[in-house]
């Protein structure tokens, strides 16, 4: 038997209210809760969800001295054209009639290009004792020794870094305009292809290219010149090859050219037949050195002479910068060698270095041709040798530079100064202070320089060479350019 307990009916309508509004309680409670729930986590978030988040602005990395360069489009045919383009701006003239030797003028559609190319560190391949160049800038794998000229910047800071002055920059421009003002109709300059090769160095020394705004067309001007020529005559640059002359007008232009198609490969401007010249003129000086190591007048490699350092140095400057093309010379290496053994037997006991022996001082009581000597090893690694420092030391006890007088040897400065600026410290200092106000003081008003010695004969091999105005503005010139377009020697050892 069970029992059971009997609610009333007004116990069970309580009970029921009760759970009615439990449930409502439980419902209100948990509403409360949430929003409490929703207010903290509000709080919390609120600030993050409306923080204004930054915009990320991407920009192509560039500074002042290193600027993108629009690329102009060159014409890849070769065609006839005017002897004188009437602007380097201007399209390819066509023709109906295809020339093997003449250039034509590049197809360009930036109109303001810019020549600040960048820079790098020191001296590129056997340039002082530095390394290989490489990267940097729009030059890519350019010797570095070149793309130090390339930015204004860069320039005006070496200059007062090195001893110049804002005078040097503004003479070197001045100067280049009077080439510019003095350039024949055909790209060339009057005396053939040796100023030509000049003018067109002191272009480059300050890294004008057929892009340059002010210069770009004089400057393709000169580079078709001399191509032509060389195309004209298989490699050899010289409107008379048969010359006794013709190795001093090959290599200059040898030097110069192959210094634009280095510029010209890596600003990607394709000159027609450029590169193809400049192999063929730099091969040309390599199969053609005498037995001493030495090169002589016509190319002559069986005479007892031997050769001589003036026309050697030019040949040494011409191999080195078509080293930096990358193009491919046969026996380089071995020709380099050859001629660094030369010109060091050429070293005496003094410290100086002799024309044809090392007792043979051109002529005169001082060695003049010391800095072809001290630059010529310098350029291919041997600026740490004796005869390298012994020479910078002749010449630093013994050189003298007086325009206005007998002292005013501009060849043999047009070296000494390369060479003494790749020595740098106090060497440097004592040269500059030497010969820097000496050339701006004597400058022309039109850019070209006065002749030299004061009406006295100069103490110098072949002296009345200096009548010129085209070239003893070239050497000028160039010599100012040393600020920027040689770097001092700073590797161990080189002092």
């Amino acid at each position: 038997m069970s029992l059971h307990a009997q609610l009333s009916p007004e116990a069970l309508a309580r009970l029921e209210a009760q759970r009615r509004n439990s449930s409502i309680s439980s419902v209100v409670i948990a509403f409360l809760t949430l929003m409490l729930m929703g207010l903290v986590l509000g709080f919390i978030l609120l600030p993050a969800i409306f923080k204004e988040t930054p915009t990320i602005v991407t920009y192509a990395a560039s500074s002042s001295e290193e600027t993108d360069l629009e690329q102009k489009k060159i014409s890849t045919s070769t065609e006839r054209r005017p002897a004188s383009p009437a602007s380097a701006m201007a399209k390819v003239i066509a023709a109906n009639t295809i020339s093997a030797v003449a250039i034509p003028v590049p197809d360009i559609d930036v109109s303001s290009p810019s020549v600040n190319f960048g820079d790098g560190d020191d001296f590129g391949s056997g340039w002082g004792a530095g390394g290989d160049g490489g990267g940097g800038g729009s030059f890519g794998t350019i010797p570095d020794i070149m793309k130090k000229r390339c930015s204004k910047a860069d320039r005006l800071a070496r200059l007062k870094e090195t001893g110049g002055t804002p005078a040097c920059e503004d003479a070197v421009v001045k100067a280049l305009r009077w080439f510019k003002s003095s350039q024949s109709q055909d790209g060339s300059w009057a005396g053939g292809s040796a100023m030509t090769g000049l003018a067109l160095l002191a272009y480059l020394g300050h890294c004008e290219t057929p892009l340059s705004e002010e210069f770009g067309e004089s400057c393709l001007r000169a580079i078709t010149s001399l191509v032509n020529l060389g195309m004209k005559n298989h490699g050899k640059l010289s409107d008379n090859p048969g010359a006794k002359q013709f190795p001093y007008e090959h290599a200059i232009a040898t030097y110069a050219l192959a210094e634009a198609a280095t510029f010209c490969k890596e600003i990607k401007i394709n000159v027609p037949n450029l590169q193809e010249t400049a192999q063929k003129a730099g091969q040309f000086i390599i199969d053609n050195q005498h037995p001493s190591g030495g090169w002589d007048y016509s190319y002559n490699e069986s005479g007892a002479r031997g050769g001589d350092l003036s026309i050697t140095a030019w040949q040494i400057q011409a191999l080195k910068a078509c080293k930096h093309t990358g193009l491919d010379f046969r026996n380089l290496p071995k020709c380099a060698s050859r001629a660094m053994a030369y010109v060091e037997k050429l070293a005496s006991s003094a410290g100086g270095f002799g024309y044809t022996s090392a007792n043979a001082p051109a002529g005169t009581d001082y060695f003049t041709l010391t800095g072809a000597g001290v630059l010529s090893l310098q350029l291919w690694d041997r600026g740490s040798r004796s005869a390298a420092r012994n020479g910078a030391k002749y010449i630093g006890k013994n050189t003298r530079f007086d325009y206005n007088s007998e002292f005013a040897d501009l060849y043999g400065h047009y070296y000494e100064a390369q060479a003494m600026m790749n020595r740098g410290g106090e060497q440097w200092r004592r040269y500059n202070s030497l010969f820097r106000d000496q050339l701006l003081k004597n400058q022309n008003a039109d850019g070209s320089w006065k002749t030299p010695g004061g009406g006295k004969t100069l103490r110098a091999v072949a002296p009345q060479y200096v009548q010129d105005v085209h070239y003893r503005t070239c050497l000028c010139t160039l010599m100012l350019e040393v600020y920027y377009r040689f770097l001092p020697g700073t590797g161990a050892g080189v002092r």
